[in-house]
């Protein structure tokens, strides 16, 4: 596999690898080769159902040229909105705090009654009609989010959205903003699961925040966007803004960085040029990463 030379030095914020009750595309193992062939920086994995931080630290140890990253994501399984788990997360060298993506109210909502292979593991999980939110019931951030973002403004780590509501999603922002959090990260904004609004997405980008543009929202599982609608979004919203990411590595889907070497060639077809390119996978996930 011939990768896109502009993936040097890159990094992916968000794919999926094995180990996981989900069926994957690789091991931990095959997506470090990958990076490695391309000539990446690093990537960060990312874990619906358990830390990751251990599993990057090992991934560093035997590859210690590459920025490897893990994070913790804040599902009922993983401890839910636990500032202790939160802590212990970040002690262990998390670079990502993620709210909830599966357990959250909104993921809940839109895949309750859906048939999808996404999130299909061997021994079903538990169809849950309501899932984690992180407001209370007068619309105000809960204070166990407060000791969360505390805690991650304190480590100068990465917020990360989840998939989490619009309404929190506000929230959380200007919430972030009082913990003097400076790196946020709007995940997938474009994608059905938890969509984002442009012009809600320009508004969190001049607040600060980093949108993902994601390669998932334009692919057979979700059709979103066209490629085409994707780059006129970055246009939109700026290019110091975004990060193009693909939330690749389900098993019936290209490997996670192919798919990112496809990401790149057809955002340069669209007209999106070599140093945009390079802003959203180099420069802006590495400012993230506080590389």
């Amino acid at each position: 596999m011939d990768y896109h030379s502009l993936l040097e030095g890159a990094i992916e914020l968000h794919c999926h690898s094995y180990p996981s009750i989900f069926p994957r595309k690789q091991t931990d193992w095959e997506l470090i080769e990958d990076v490695k062939k391309a000539k990446m920086a690093g990537v960060v994995l990312k874990a619906h159902e358990a830390s990751t931080v251990d599993r990057a630290t090992v991934l560093r140890l035997k590859e210690p040229s590459l920025h490897v990253y893990g994070g913790l994501v804040l599902n009922e399984f993983t401890g839910g909105l636990s500032p202790k788990a939160v802590d212990m997360a970040i002690r262990l060298g998390a670079k990502i705090i993620w709210m909830p993506t599966i357990s959250s109210n909104e993921h809940c909502c839109h895949f309750g009654k859906k048939k999808t292979r996404l999130f299909n593991s061997e021994r079903p999980l538990p169809n849950v009609e309501e899932g984690l939110t992180i407001l209370d019931e007068d619309k105000k951030i809960k204070q166990s989010v407060h000791e969360i973002l505390a805690l991650i403004g304190e480590a100068n780590i990465t917020l990360a959205t989840g998939h989490l509501s619009v309404e929190e999603v506000s929230a959380l922002i200007d919430a972030a903003k009082e913990h003097h959090i400076e790196k946020i990260l709007i995940q997938h904004a474009d994608l059905g699961i938890a969509p984002v609004p442009l012009a809600l997405q320009k508004v969190f980008a001049k607040k600060g925040a980093i949108i993902e543009k994601c390669y998932m929202a334009c692919s057979e599982d979700f059709k979103d966007l066209s490629v085409t609608q994707m780059a006129e979004t970055i246009r939109e919203i700026g290019v110091e803004s975004c990060v193009l990411v693909t939330d690749y590595g389900q098993d019936h889907n290209i490997p996670p960085i192919e798919a990112l070497s496809n990401f790149v060639n057809e955002m340069l077809e669209q007209g999106i040029t070599n140093q945009e390119i390079q802003k959203m996978i180099v420069d802006n996930p590495k400012k993230l990463l506080g590389l």
